[in-house]
């Protein structure tokens, strides 16, 4: 019987063997590795992946899918809200100190997704995903541009990353919208050591008015925090490179 994509799932199914073949070119599994999918769906990507690699932990939220993926002797199939696994447990539980993370995310919750990776990075080797096009250009974007922002310095202190891959709505059944793009993340191997809540909240203070110089936004929340330290205010977010973030970050924080 054939499975319904399901709107409340954001469920779009991979379905351009050529793509497919390109995806698992670059994720390049190897037999042993301790990998885990999320949102496996009707398994395009998935068969593929587990006979290079022997065996394959997935994530599906979607029961009826869960159902038909626990028939494969070669999966173990955690049936959760991806935003409430514990990936680090995971980890644990297959016996390895870090995780391959792949996956043809939600498109309505990739974001939630990442930042919720991001507290296990420690336990994650690297993470390949197909994402919105958009989203991915925001990752990976360089300073003064457009799609530099928030999503840009939180992730890339963290990853190096890179788009791979282009993925056109065709390839999906039912198409969305959109373009796609599967992005690279390898965790850096010494990140700079920082307080991530209050990066996080460095970085949504200096965004919130992107096109207004740092000083009407940035400035006034250093003089909250008390910093006497110096940093150039009269430019726009957007201007900033990651690395100067982190550092003032380091610097507040002290």
């Amino acid at each position: 019987m054939k499975h319904v994509a399901r709107k409340r799932f954001g469920q779009h199914f991979l379905a351009d063997p050529t793509i497919i073949d390109g995806i698992v070119r670059e994720i390049a599994p190897r037999p042993g590795e301790a990998m885990v999918e999320i949102g496996p769906g009707l398994a395009a990507l998935t068969q593929p992946l587990v006979e290079r690699l022997g065996k394959l932990t997935v994530i599906e939220l979607d029961r009826d899918l869960a159902a038909r993926l626990r028939q494969h002797p070669q999966l173990k199939v955690v049936e959760a809200d991806v935003l409430k696994v514990d990936f680090t447990a995971l980890a644990g539980e297959l016996g390895v100190p870090s995780l391959r993370v792949v996956g043809n995310l939600p498109y309505n919750i990739s974001s939630p997704i990442l930042f919720h990776l991001l507290q296990h990075v420690r336990h994650v080797q690297d993470q390949h995903f197909m994402l919105q096009k958009e989203v991915v250009d925001r990752m990976v974007a360089a300073p003064a541009t457009a799609d530099y922002g928030r999503l840009s310095v939180m992730l890339q202190w963290r990853y190096a990353m890179e788009s791979v891959l282009f993925v056109p709505p065709g390839s999906f059944d039912p198409p969305p919208r959109v373009d796609s793009a599967v992005v690279r993340m390898v965790p850096w191997p010494q990140p700079v050591a920082l307080d991530e809540a209050l990066l996080s909240q460095l970085v949504q203070v200096a965004f919130s008015q992107r096109r207004k110089l740092l000083r009407h936004s940035l400035g006034k929340w250093l003089e909250e925090k008390g910093f006497g330290g110096t940093f150039d205010l009269q430019r726009r977010a957007e201007e900033v490179p990651v690395a100067e973030y982190l550092a003032l970050c380091g610097a507040v924080g002290k």
